[in-house]
């Protein structure tokens, strides 16, 4: 879906000139965090030259960009929305653009686009066209949180949400122990926020205590906290996550 909010939109009005190419614009993870602290204000200066925008979230994209530069006018940009509900022949004419030679931002709703975030599906089709993809620098959760975590940093796996079904999770935890045992490799994961707390507690009973668990919430964040423990340390409580949004990271 894309949302024009000019009717005719100019984008050789714009003073600062950006080469035509796909551009991965990170954005802060926590709502607490300064612009400023986590993102270079190079990111900022391109921004100023680019008119059409993919986005996870039209919302959120805007709130950003326009903390990123005040002075934009939100109105004479176009958002396209690709989300987890985008059908895969919907993001092709999204890069149209490109073929005009105008370059595109793409936003996530948290983070670094396309890492984990329904972007790659856009970069996937730039690279298979040939055209041009830029990533910028910014905070990603999940290499912060292996970089705080003490763990593996040169073999590790992040498989997104573990299942719902407990069969299939069991099974799964105990792959992961498997493939820590066997490989060194740091597995790396994450669950719903609010279910944060019932999932350590869930760790506690299906793996065993000599295993290393690493919880990072909050990461950038003012309430940051990253802490390592063993299993059998976490089981003791004394903890809330709670609908804070948090990595999970096992190793031995």
């Amino acid at each position: 879906m894309i949302e024009r909010n000019a009717q005719d939109l100019d984008c050789n009005t714009d003073t600062t000139q950006v080469e035509a190419a796909l551009y991965l614009f990170p954005v802060p993870l926590s709502d607490t965090s300064s612009l400023a602290d986590v993102l270079p204000s190079g990111n900022s200066r391109l921004l100023k030259g680019i008119k059409h925008f993919i986005v996870e979230n039209v919302r959120s994209a805007r709130r950003f960009l326009k903390k990123a530069d005040p002075s934009v006018d939100i109105n004479t940009l176009s958002f396209a929305v690709l989300d987890e509900h985008t059908s895969p022949e919907d993001v092709a004419p999204m890069l149209a653009p490109l073929s005009e030679g105008h370059p595109i931002g793409v936003i996530s709703e948290a983070g670094c686009p396309a890492v984990a975030d329904p972007g790659a599906d856009a970069v996937a089709v730039a690279q298979r066209k040939g055209f041009k993809v830029v990533p910028l620098v910014g905070p990603s959760s999940i290499l912060m949180a292996l970089m705080a975590s003490g763990f593996n940093g040169q073999s590790f796996a992040f498989s997104g949400y573990l299942p719902i079904d407990s069969g299939k999770r069991s099974s799964k935890l105990r792959e992961m122990e498997q493939r820590i045992r066997r490989e060194r490799q740091t597995q790396i994961f994450i669950e719903t926020p609010y279910r944060n707390n019932r999932l350590i507690e869930e760790l506690s009973h299906t793996l065993p205590g000599n295993l290393l668990l690493c919880v990072a919430s909050d990461i950038t964040g003012t309430r940051q906290n990253i802490s390592t423990r063993y299993i059998s340390q976490w089981a003791k409580g004394g903890y809330d996550y709670s609908k804070t949004p948090t990595i999970f990271l096992l190793f031995s």
